[in-house]
Protein backbone atom coordinates (compact mmCIF):
# COMPACT_ATOMS: atom_id res chain seq x y z
CA UNK A 1 0.00 0.00 0.00
CA UNK A 2 2.73 2.83 1.14
CA UNK A 3 4.57 1.88 -2.14
CA UNK A 4 1.58 1.80 -4.48
CA UNK A 5 1.19 5.68 -2.83
CA UNK A 6 4.78 6.35 -3.33
CA UNK A 7 4.44 5.58 -6.99
CA UNK A 8 1.43 7.19 -6.97
CA UNK A 9 2.92 10.60 -5.47
CA UNK A 10 6.12 10.39 -7.56
CA UNK A 11 4.19 10.07 -10.91
CA UNK A 12 2.29 12.74 -9.61
CA UNK A 13 5.38 15.16 -8.87
CA UNK A 14 6.73 13.71 -12.86
CA UNK A 15 3.39 15.01 -14.36
CA UNK A 16 3.24 18.18 -12.42
CA UNK A 17 6.69 19.20 -13.11
CA UNK A 18 6.27 18.57 -17.04
CA UNK A 19 3.39 20.75 -16.87
CA UNK A 20 5.28 23.32 -15.35
CA UNK A 21 7.81 22.96 -17.97
CA UNK A 22 5.32 23.01 -20.43
CA UNK A 23 3.91 26.47 -19.40
CA UNK A 24 7.48 27.71 -18.70
CA UNK A 25 8.56 27.00 -22.43
CA UNK A 26 8.01 29.66 -24.74
CA UNK A 27 4.89 28.88 -27.22
CA UNK A 28 6.17 29.40 -30.59
CA UNK A 29 4.17 32.15 -32.70
CA UNK A 30 1.84 30.94 -35.59
CA UNK A 31 2.27 33.72 -38.54
CA UNK A 32 -0.81 36.23 -38.43
CA UNK A 33 -3.15 34.42 -41.35
CA UNK A 34 -3.76 36.35 -44.85
CA UNK A 35 -6.68 38.22 -45.31
CA UNK A 36 -7.99 36.83 -48.60
CA UNK A 37 -9.31 39.61 -50.91
CA UNK A 38 -13.00 39.41 -51.31
CA UNK A 39 -14.25 38.62 -54.64
CA UNK A 40 -15.85 41.44 -56.91
CA UNK A 41 -18.76 41.24 -59.68
CA UNK A 42 -17.65 42.00 -62.85
CA UNK A 43 -20.55 43.75 -64.50
CA UNK A 44 -20.36 44.53 -68.13
CA UNK A 45 -22.67 47.55 -68.78
CA UNK A 46 -25.11 46.96 -71.83
CA UNK A 47 -22.57 44.10 -73.18
CA UNK A 48 -19.31 45.39 -74.10
CA UNK A 49 -20.22 48.56 -76.23
CA UNK A 50 -17.11 50.29 -76.64
CA UNK A 51 -16.56 48.43 -79.52
CA UNK A 52 -19.89 47.04 -80.15
CA UNK A 53 -23.63 48.21 -80.76
CA UNK A 54 -25.32 48.24 -76.97
CA UNK A 55 -27.56 45.61 -75.79
CA UNK A 56 -26.76 43.63 -78.62
CA UNK A 57 -26.14 39.92 -79.01
CA UNK A 58 -22.58 40.71 -80.13
CA UNK A 59 -21.71 42.92 -77.35
CA UNK A 60 -23.17 40.45 -74.80
CA UNK A 61 -20.94 37.50 -76.30
CA UNK A 62 -18.16 39.32 -76.03
CA UNK A 63 -18.68 40.70 -72.39
CA UNK A 64 -18.71 36.41 -71.75
CA UNK A 65 -15.90 35.94 -73.97
CA UNK A 66 -13.96 38.87 -71.86
CA UNK A 67 -14.80 37.14 -68.44
CA UNK A 68 -17.54 39.20 -66.83
CA UNK A 69 -19.57 38.08 -64.34
CA UNK A 70 -23.31 40.04 -65.16
CA UNK A 71 -24.54 41.32 -68.80
CA UNK A 72 -26.53 44.94 -68.15
CA UNK A 73 -29.56 44.21 -70.21
CA UNK A 74 -32.25 47.21 -70.47
CA UNK A 75 -35.76 45.15 -70.98
CA UNK A 76 -38.95 47.57 -72.44
CA UNK A 77 -41.79 46.00 -74.25
CA UNK A 78 -43.78 46.49 -77.42
CA UNK A 79 -46.86 47.50 -78.06
CA UNK A 80 -48.07 43.27 -78.44
CA UNK A 81 -46.72 42.49 -75.03
CA UNK A 82 -42.85 41.10 -76.45
CA UNK A 83 -40.11 42.05 -73.80
CA UNK A 84 -36.90 43.39 -75.65
CA UNK A 85 -33.73 44.99 -74.83
CA UNK A 86 -32.84 48.58 -75.79
CA UNK A 87 -32.45 51.51 -73.47
CA UNK A 88 -34.25 54.58 -74.58
CA UNK A 89 -37.87 54.81 -74.74
CA UNK A 90 -37.66 55.21 -78.77
CA UNK A 91 -35.40 53.80 -81.28
CA UNK A 92 -34.54 57.15 -82.00
CA UNK A 93 -30.43 56.87 -81.33
CA UNK A 94 -29.71 53.39 -81.59
CA UNK A 95 -31.49 52.81 -85.06
CA UNK A 96 -31.97 54.26 -88.31
CA UNK A 97 -36.00 54.27 -87.50
CA UNK A 98 -38.00 56.84 -85.06
CA UNK A 99 -40.37 55.85 -82.66
CA UNK A 100 -41.84 54.83 -79.11
CA UNK A 101 -40.68 51.05 -78.74
CA UNK A 102 -44.26 50.93 -76.84
CA UNK A 103 -45.76 51.74 -79.74
CA UNK A 104 -43.90 49.40 -82.26
CA UNK A 105 -44.57 45.69 -82.37
CA UNK A 106 -41.99 42.76 -82.21
CA UNK A 107 -42.01 42.36 -85.69
CA UNK A 108 -41.60 45.90 -86.02
CA UNK A 109 -38.56 46.27 -83.57
CA UNK A 110 -37.22 43.27 -85.11
CA UNK A 111 -36.99 44.69 -88.58
CA UNK A 112 -34.37 47.75 -87.08
CA UNK A 113 -30.88 47.34 -87.82
CA UNK A 114 -29.30 48.46 -84.78
CA UNK A 115 -25.90 47.32 -85.59
CA UNK A 116 -26.03 48.88 -88.95
CA UNK A 117 -26.33 52.17 -87.28
CA UNK A 118 -23.52 51.62 -85.24
CA UNK A 119 -20.99 50.57 -87.71
CA UNK A 120 -21.17 48.52 -91.10
CA UNK A 121 -19.28 45.65 -89.98
CA UNK A 122 -22.31 44.92 -87.55
CA UNK A 123 -25.07 45.61 -90.40
CA UNK A 124 -27.16 42.89 -89.88
CA UNK A 125 -27.50 42.99 -86.15
CA UNK A 126 -30.93 42.79 -84.73
CA UNK A 127 -32.76 44.09 -81.32
CA UNK A 128 -32.54 40.72 -78.94
CA UNK A 129 -35.78 39.77 -77.32
CA UNK A 130 -35.34 39.19 -73.62
CA UNK A 131 -36.03 35.67 -74.42
CA UNK A 132 -32.86 35.61 -77.21
CA UNK A 133 -30.55 37.01 -74.36
CA UNK A 134 -31.53 34.74 -71.49
CA UNK A 135 -30.98 31.97 -73.79
CA UNK A 136 -27.58 33.18 -74.36
CA UNK A 137 -26.41 33.45 -70.83
CA UNK A 138 -27.78 30.59 -69.65
CA UNK A 139 -24.80 28.72 -67.77
CA UNK A 140 -22.46 30.78 -69.03
CA UNK A 141 -23.16 34.64 -67.16
CA UNK A 142 -25.46 36.01 -64.83
CA UNK A 143 -27.69 38.76 -65.87
CA UNK A 144 -28.44 42.59 -63.92
CA UNK A 145 -31.77 43.36 -65.52
CA UNK A 146 -32.43 47.03 -65.29
CA UNK A 147 -36.53 47.30 -66.05
CA UNK A 148 -37.41 50.12 -68.23
CA UNK A 149 -41.02 49.23 -69.07
CA UNK A 150 -42.13 45.19 -67.88
CA UNK A 151 -44.91 43.92 -66.71
CA UNK A 152 -43.60 42.42 -63.16
CA UNK A 153 -45.05 39.05 -63.84
CA UNK A 154 -44.50 38.70 -67.24
CA UNK A 155 -41.07 39.78 -66.27
CA UNK A 156 -40.49 36.78 -63.30
CA UNK A 157 -42.35 34.24 -65.44
CA UNK A 158 -39.63 34.65 -68.48
CA UNK A 159 -36.67 34.77 -65.67
CA UNK A 160 -37.88 31.12 -64.34
CA UNK A 161 -38.72 30.16 -67.83
CA UNK A 162 -35.55 30.20 -68.64
CA UNK A 163 -34.31 28.58 -65.06
CA UNK A 164 -32.12 31.90 -64.17
CA UNK A 165 -33.93 32.71 -60.91
CA UNK A 166 -30.56 31.90 -59.26
CA UNK A 167 -28.72 34.17 -62.36
CA UNK A 168 -30.45 37.03 -61.99
CA UNK A 169 -30.76 41.24 -59.90
CA UNK A 170 -33.58 42.55 -60.81
CA UNK A 171 -33.16 46.55 -60.73
CA UNK A 172 -35.93 49.33 -60.99
CA UNK A 173 -38.47 51.74 -59.29
CA UNK A 174 -39.21 50.40 -55.35
CA UNK A 175 -42.58 49.78 -56.39
CA UNK A 176 -42.18 47.71 -59.62
CA UNK A 177 -39.50 45.64 -57.07
CA UNK A 178 -41.88 45.49 -54.50
CA UNK A 179 -44.62 43.61 -56.91
CA UNK A 180 -41.75 41.26 -58.35
CA UNK A 181 -40.47 40.69 -54.48
CA UNK A 182 -44.13 39.81 -53.31
CA UNK A 183 -44.50 37.19 -56.75
CA UNK A 184 -41.30 35.31 -55.91
CA UNK A 185 -39.19 36.29 -52.74
CA UNK A 186 -36.38 34.70 -53.46
CA UNK A 187 -35.67 36.69 -56.66
CA UNK A 188 -32.46 39.23 -55.87
CA UNK A 189 -34.46 42.41 -56.10
CA UNK A 190 -32.01 45.82 -56.29
CA UNK A 191 -33.56 49.28 -55.83
CA UNK A 192 -31.25 52.09 -56.12
CA UNK A 193 -30.30 52.84 -52.30
CA UNK A 194 -30.48 57.01 -52.83
CA UNK A 195 -29.88 57.97 -49.41
CA UNK A 196 -29.32 56.39 -46.05
CA UNK A 197 -33.11 56.87 -44.80
CA UNK A 198 -34.74 55.65 -47.95
CA UNK A 199 -31.85 52.71 -47.68
CA UNK A 200 -33.17 51.86 -44.53
CA UNK A 201 -37.02 52.22 -45.31
CA UNK A 202 -36.30 49.70 -48.97
CA UNK A 203 -34.14 47.34 -46.19
CA UNK A 204 -37.31 47.08 -44.15
CA UNK A 205 -40.18 46.72 -46.82
CA UNK A 206 -38.76 44.68 -49.80
CA UNK A 207 -35.49 43.23 -47.99
CA UNK A 208 -32.91 43.53 -51.19
CA UNK A 209 -29.92 41.20 -51.35
CA UNK A 210 -28.42 44.07 -53.27
CA UNK A 211 -28.39 47.29 -53.61
CA UNK A 212 -27.56 49.40 -56.46
CA UNK A 213 -25.28 52.79 -56.03
CA UNK A 214 -24.49 55.34 -58.46
CA UNK A 215 -22.01 57.99 -58.07
CA UNK A 216 -24.54 60.50 -55.77
CA UNK A 217 -25.31 57.62 -53.20
CA UNK A 218 -22.26 55.82 -52.69
CA UNK A 219 -21.23 57.82 -49.33
CA UNK A 220 -20.32 55.86 -46.26
CA UNK A 221 -23.45 56.26 -44.77
CA UNK A 222 -25.87 54.83 -47.14
CA UNK A 223 -22.92 52.09 -47.59
CA UNK A 224 -23.01 51.25 -43.88
CA UNK A 225 -27.03 50.96 -44.19
CA UNK A 226 -26.61 48.57 -46.81
CA UNK A 227 -23.80 46.71 -45.24
CA UNK A 228 -25.56 46.85 -41.71
CA UNK A 229 -28.62 44.82 -43.88
CA UNK A 230 -26.19 42.02 -45.28
CA UNK A 231 -27.15 43.66 -49.14
CA UNK A 232 -24.55 43.44 -51.64
CA UNK A 233 -23.52 46.67 -52.97
CA UNK A 234 -23.10 47.19 -56.65
CA UNK A 235 -21.79 50.28 -57.78
CA UNK A 236 -21.64 52.04 -61.16
CA UNK A 237 -17.76 53.18 -62.26
CA UNK A 238 -18.56 54.25 -65.96
CA UNK A 239 -17.00 57.84 -67.78
CA UNK A 240 -14.06 59.10 -65.36
CA UNK A 241 -14.19 56.47 -62.33
CA UNK A 242 -13.81 53.70 -65.08
CA UNK A 243 -10.16 53.08 -64.64
CA UNK A 244 -8.22 51.00 -61.77
CA UNK A 245 -7.87 53.99 -59.42
CA UNK A 246 -11.94 54.58 -59.15
CA UNK A 247 -12.17 50.68 -59.36
CA UNK A 248 -10.13 50.75 -56.47
CA UNK A 249 -11.88 53.29 -54.40
CA UNK A 250 -15.26 51.35 -54.96
CA UNK A 251 -13.37 48.28 -53.61
CA UNK A 252 -12.17 50.39 -50.83
CA UNK A 253 -15.42 51.87 -49.93
CA UNK A 254 -17.21 48.40 -49.61
CA UNK A 255 -18.62 47.33 -53.07
CA UNK A 256 -19.08 44.00 -54.03
CA UNK A 257 -20.11 44.95 -57.84
CA UNK A 258 -18.80 46.76 -60.00
CA UNK A 259 -20.84 47.99 -63.39
CA UNK A 260 -18.34 49.53 -65.83
CA UNK A 261 -18.25 49.81 -69.72
CA UNK A 262 -14.70 47.74 -69.73
CA UNK A 263 -15.60 44.80 -68.76
CA UNK A 264 -12.24 43.08 -70.28
CA UNK A 265 -9.26 45.78 -67.90
CA UNK A 266 -12.08 45.65 -65.03
CA UNK A 267 -11.50 41.11 -65.23
CA UNK A 268 -7.91 42.13 -65.95
CA UNK A 269 -6.99 43.88 -63.07
CA UNK A 270 -9.14 42.00 -60.46
CA UNK A 271 -7.54 38.81 -61.73
CA UNK A 272 -4.33 40.78 -61.30
CA UNK A 273 -5.13 41.71 -57.89
CA UNK A 274 -7.00 37.95 -56.93
CA UNK A 275 -10.21 39.54 -56.59
CA UNK A 276 -11.82 38.42 -59.76
CA UNK A 277 -14.50 35.45 -58.99
CA UNK A 278 -12.86 33.05 -61.60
Amino acid sequence: MFQRMMQASALFCLVSGFAAAQAAAPVPQQPPATEQPRKIMAISHRGEHLHHPENTVPAYQTAIDDGADFIEVDVQTTSDGKLVLMHDNTVNRTTQAQGYIHDMTLDQIRALDPGAKYAPQFAGTKVPTFDEVLDLAHGKINVYVDTKNADPQQLVDTIVAHDMQNHVVIYGNPFFLYDVHKIRPDLKVMPEAQNADICRLLVKNIHPQVLAFGAGDFTPDVIACAKNSGADVYVDRMGSTDNPEGWQQAIDMGATGIQTDRPAQLVEYLRAHGMATH
